[in-house]
C-alpha cells in the first residue's frame, strides 16, 4: 500500500468517525476497558489504560486513555472537571516511557478533530518512542 493511499484511508476513517462523535455510542476503547476486546495492557492504574497500539508507527507505541470518559471525547472538549484526569494522564505518559525504556526521548501525541486524524472519539494520548523523531511532525 502506497503512503498516499494509507493517508487517504486514515483520513476517510477519521472523517466516518467524527459523524458519529456525539452519539454516545460505545467505542472500541469502551470495549477494551470492559475487557470484551482483548489489548496488550502495559500500564494500568484506577483512572487510565495502556496499552500497545495495534498498528505501531513507532517500536513503542502506547495508547493511554481515560477509564471514564466523561464526555471527554476530545481534547477540544475539555473542561474545568477534566483538569485532573487531564494531568494524570501526562504523569502516566512518563510512567509508560519509564517502564518501556524511553524516558532519554519520547512523543506525546493527541490528535483532536478529523482533520488532525482523530479516529476513535475517546480521548486518547499516543506515547511515542524507541526511535528517532522527526521534526516537523506529520
Amino acid at each position: 500500500m502506497s503512503s498516499v493511499s494509507a493517508t487517504t484511508d486514515e483520513e476517510a476513517s477519521a472523517k466516518a468517525a467524527a459523524a458519529d462523535v456525539d452519539s454516545g455510542a460505545t467505542t472500541i476503547f469502551d470495549k477494551i476497558i470492559a475487557k470484551e476486546i482483548p489489548s496488550t495492557v502495559v500500564y494500568e492504574d484506577e483512572k487510565v489504560l495502556g496499552f500497545r497500539d495495534i498498528n505501531p508507527q513507532a517500536p513503542v507505541h502506547v495508547l493511554l486513555i481515560p477509564k471514564a470518559r466523561d464526555g471527554l471525547t476530545q481534547l477540544s472538549k475539555a473542561e474545568a472537571r477534566h483538569e485532573e484526569i487531564l494531568g494524570h494522564l501526562l504523569y502516566a505518559a512518563k510512567k509508560v516511557a519509564e517502564k518501556e525504556g524511553i524516558l532519554h526521548g519520547f512523543r506525546v501525541v493527541i490528535n483532536d478533530g478529523p482533520t488532525a486524524c482523530q479516529s476513535v472519539y475517546h480521548l486518547h494520548l499516543h506515547v511515542l518512542g524507541g526511535r528517532q523523531m522527526k521534526w516537523p511532525p506529520g
